[in-house]
């Protein structure tokens, strides 16, 4: 593809706005924002930042047109759901373009994530008509009680680099379809995405009349927009995705003032193999887990848990495929390219660090571990690397969000089911068996601790049917399918006499 006709097509220009209401963008005077791909290096584009009056006036948006978008009715608000995600089908090639370009993963992901956005349309245009409460018979005669959910207010939303896209579609089209509106910030590292969601939402939203202020978006820097953010009280709910620590200090700040938040942090997700699973399954799929996207997304495989009987075996593939998908490191638009950049040089210090650390600690690196400095025209890319590792290291009990996968043994399913959930991050996990007794016992109350827990398939590439989220330090709070709906809706229940007497719950007799 021609990447001039991509950003005419998107309508990115040199200097693009940051400040968004919908389909009007708006000057504002904020520093600006310069986006340099991954890939070689080069000025992709820039972006005018907001700065904190055009915050003030984006909330003053956003808040008059909940007043108007919360009485749509949802069918309605379903129907500009499905037009967005024609939309993004017209501009699925361009807008996963863009992605690669400005994240770095292979051109398949990047548009295997805008995908995913017109996936999760889909999924929200059917639930627009099941928002659906519950009913319970009242203990007193003559009355009837029910549950039902009402639009929340402002969602608030933080998205990572790593995925620039697609979250913002789980979370803005199901608040949509709620009746909620939303105010995004994207990574700084990815604005251009940010802008270009803009664009081709924006003929939808005139042409439905959408009140300006339902999709709100704003690049900035922490610096302006950051704490003072999650700390608004106009906003009930904040989904964030990010670093536990991040994570950490929004949840406290949220926490303050007693508001919501769905966050979804940091993984350290292991994969269980059991010397009576199907290897050759277990193997392709490892390996897309733990170098897809060049190991940074939350979902990534980072621990491989096998049953000491199949070790050698394991081990002795597993070097044979990672030599294979290291041949296949470079330009992500080449077809055969498998694994493409990190997002930037500090990414890869981080890579280096803890190749060096989980030597330190003891660990033996088994293949990879190179930082390819020279090689490419930036010194992002890696080597695949594979170590061999204990679960209770430092560096292991760490999530790095890059391409490393520590492997270990275990004896016994129980041992390795405490392996597995021996660490804070409790996100996505999975387990390769033929043993229907090993597989039920890591789904049970005792078996796998993660909010996603697997059999014979790997640790990423979720569907969003399914609702997404993790426990412990990955934050907890799910997004995307299921009833994650729920989350960006206020629930009320309901108790209705309609007889004539005013018989009192628990049976309680007060005279007067």
């Amino acid at each position: 593809m021609e990447k001039s006709k991509v950003f005419e097509r998107l309508q990115l220009k040199e200097l693009n706005p940051g400040v968004s209401t919908g389909a009007v963008w708006h000057e504002s005077n904020g520093q600006i924002t310069a986006s340099y791909s991954p890939i070689d290096g080069s000025l992709i584009g820039k972006v005018q930042n907001a700065s904190i009056d055009d915050y003030e006036m984006v909330m003053q948006k956003a808040q008059e047109a909940y007043k108007v978008w919360k009485s749509v009715p949802a069918p309605q608000r379903g129907e500009v759901v499905r037009q967005i995600g024609l939309a993004l089908r017209e501009y699925k090639e361009d807008l996963g373009y863009l992605v690669t370009l400005e994240m770095g993963k292979i051109y398949q992901e990047g548009l295997g994530e805008v995908q995913e956005m017109i996936d999760i349309c889909d999924f929200a245009v059917g639930q627009a008509r099941l928002l659906n409460g519950y009913t319970m018979r009242s203990e007193r005669p003559n009355h009837r009680m029910y549950d039902q959910y009402h639009p929340l207010g402002i969602v608030g939303l933080i998205t990572s680099f790593n995925f620039p896209v697609a979250v913002w579609a789980w979370n803005s089209m199901i608040a949509a379809i709620a009746g909620d509106v939303v105010v995004w910030k994207p990574s700084s590292k990815t604005p251009l995405t940010a802008v270009a969601i803009h664009n081709i939402i924006a003929d939808v939203l005139r042409k439905n009349n959408v009140p300006e202020g339902v999709f709100n978006m704003m690049v900035a820097k922490s610096d302006v927009l950051g704490d003072n953010f999650v700390a608004d009280r106009r906003i009930p709910l904040f989904s964030v995705t990010g670093s536990t620590a991040v994570g950490q200090h929004i949840n406290e700040i949220i926490g303050r003032r007693l508001g919501r938040s769905i966050m979804e942090l940091g993984g350290n997700n292991a994969v269980i193999i059991s010397n009576m699973s199907n290897l050759e399954m277990a193997i392709k799929s490892v390996v897309f887990g733990a170098v897809g996207t060049c190991g940074q997304r939350c979902t990534s495989t980072r621990r491989l848990i096998i049953h000491e009987d199949v070790y050698d075996e394991v081990v002795g593939k597993l070097k044979q495929a990672y030599a294979s998908v290291s041949e296949k490191i470079g330009d992500p638009f080449e077809e055969n390219t498998l694994v493409g950049p990190m997002i930037d040089e500090t990414a890869v210090r981080n890579f280096a660090n803890a190749v060096k650390k989980a030597q330190e600690e003891g660990g033996k690196v088994l293949f990879g571990g190179e930082v390819l400095a020279n090689q490419f025209a930036t010194p992002n890319y890696v080597v695949p690397t594979l170590i061999e590792a204990e679960n209770h290291f430092e560096i292991v009990q760490e999530e790095t969000f890059a391409p490393i996968l520590y492997l270990m043994k275990y004896k016994t399913i129980e041992e390795a089911i405490e392996l597995n959930n021996g660490v804070p991050q409790g996100l996505s996990s999975s387990i390769f068996t033929l043993n229907i007794l090993e597989s039920e016992r890591f789904l049970s109350e005792g078996g796998s601790d993660c909010g996603i827990a697997n059999v014979n398939i790997g640790t990423s590439g979720a569907e969003i049917g399914g609702a997404f989220g993790g426990e412990k330090d990955t934050g907890g709070g799910r997004e995307s399918g299921s009833d994650a709906w729920k989350a960006y809706m206020r629930r009320q229940t309901n108790t209705i006499n309609y007889g004539t007497d005013l018989p009192l719950a628990q049976g309680i007799k007060f005279g007067f």
